[in-house]
């Protein structure tokens, strides 16, 4: 009896740790997530399909956490193209692991106190609609973020930068 007793302890015991762990990293993510609240401006470059060059416009983002939930709202505002303005809603799964469907592959500090979050999800992108991985890029640090979108077609091995958001936070008058 006493051998069983021990390895249910044993389990019990793995069991309390990865399920802390989950928290703590929900918890993590949602105080990096938190840093943004607040008004940013800045530029968003993307790579126009069509003429295979980057195209540089402003781009102003406003964000707010929805009550003690791990979803926030992302307004984003484009000064010089109105009908582009959009409202996102961000979750970060209970588990810690998404941002939406996207998967967290690593987050970790950098050299310069920044925080960088690496995800993938699949999609589909091009003029064609081919299939292809997402891999984002976030970075936060105290007054600057920016959002990076790397794609990579179905069968090659290149990464291609899609587009960059890249804000300053604006300070409160």
């Amino acid at each position: 009896m006493k051998p069983i007793r021990l390895n249910k302890t044993i389990i019990l015991t793995v069991m309390v740790i990865i399920f802390c762990s989950a928290q703590i990293s929900l918890k993590t993510i949602q105080n990096d997530f938190n840093k943004l609240s607040g008004t940013w401006e800045g530029t968003l470059t993307y790579l126009d399909y069509s003429s295979g060059k980057p195209y540089t416009m402003p781009a102003n983002l406003e964000v707010k956490r929805i009550g003690t939930s791990s979803k926030y709202v992302f307004s984003n505002i484009y000064p010089n193209e109105t009908s582009a303005n959009s409202i996102d809603t961000i979750s970060i799964s209970i588990d810690g692991k998404y941002i939406e469907n996207e998967l967290i592959k690593s987050r970790r500090k950098l050299k310069n106190g920044d925080i960088e979050i690496i995800t993938e999800e699949l999609g589909k992108d091009g003029n064609d609609d081919k299939p292809a991985t997402f891999k984002h890029t976030y970075t936060f640090g105290l007054t600057t973020y920016k959002n990076r979108k790397d794609i990579q077609f179905l069968g090659e091995t290149v990464w291609i930068k899609r587009h960059e958001f890249s804000y300053k936070k604006k300070s409160r008058k």
